[in-house]
């Protein structure tokens, strides 16, 4: 198995949308206790000035910042932080790529919680074996302080092929990258944290394989999109 995917990133540079750019500075910011919890971001216009941008693209930075739950708006009031992300965010991702890997998770909940409620349904011995060694190899990279981005991927892969609908294999693979960025990231993170944390994360694939096995459909895929959904709040976690 390569471990290509293991390394450490060094931070390429994505291009990402102007709105995209706007978001992850104003989180390094926050990250950076320029704007510490509890504090009020400047108005929009002294944001739209400090960035150089339109009134609409800066809105649509913080309406992505609200619905990662990193600031709240109070009517009349503005913008208020509520969450301080952990620097470490900034270290693993590629630059540009937050506001993306985030978009990422949400069409992984959709596409990869109906895959395993079909995977609980069709899935055959064989099926069964992939997604087994593919949480056996992340209990021994647990143990053994790797990782994990390659086992993890392969179980979450093994699971949309259990489906036997090839268009959510297709969906999935066309995301590949996208995926893999994400899965660096919060792997990283939780590798920086306590073994606790890394207990916590494979309990919940533990949760998918158990529903899988039972052929609990729905089990399945509350189980997938939990997983999932955790996934995504747990980079913003901070401190």
């Amino acid at each position: 198995m390569s471990e290509a995917s293991d390394h450490m990133p060094s931070r390429p540079v994505r291009s990402g949308t102007l709105s995209d750019q706007v978001y992850e500075k104003i989180i390094a910011a926050i990250a950076g206790d320029t704007y510490p919890v509890g504090s009020k971001l400047p108005t929009e216009h002294a944001l739209c000035e400090e960035f150089g941008v339109s009134r609409p693209v800066l809105r649509q930075a913080l309406r992505q910042l609200r619905e990662d739950d990193v600031i709240q708006s109070r009517q009349g009031s503005g913008s208020y932080v509520k969450r301080r992300p952990e620097s470490a965010m900034l270290d693993f991702a590629p630059v540009g790529s937050i506001a993306d890997i985030q978009r990422t998770f949400e069409f992984r909940a959709a596409i990869e919680g109906e895959a395993s409620f079909l995977a609980a349904e069709r899935r055959t011995t064989t099926d069964l074996e992939a997604i087994r060694a593919a949480v056996a190899e992340l209990d021994r990279c647990i143990r053994e302080g790797e990782l994990g981005v390659d086992a993890d991927e392969a179980l979450h892969a093994a699971i949309c092929e259990a489906s036997d609908n090839q268009y959510f294999v297709a969906a999935r693979a066309s995301m590949r990258e996208n995926i893999l960025t994400g899965m660096n990231l919060t792997r990283n993170l939780s590798l920086s944290k306590s073994l606790k944390r890394l207990d916590l994360v494979q309990q919940e694939h533990y949760a998918i394989l158990s529903a899988i096995e039972a052929q609990d459909c729905d089990a399945a895929r509350k189980a997938m999109r939990d997983h999932i959904d955790n996934a995504r709040k747990r980079i913003f976690e901070g401190t």
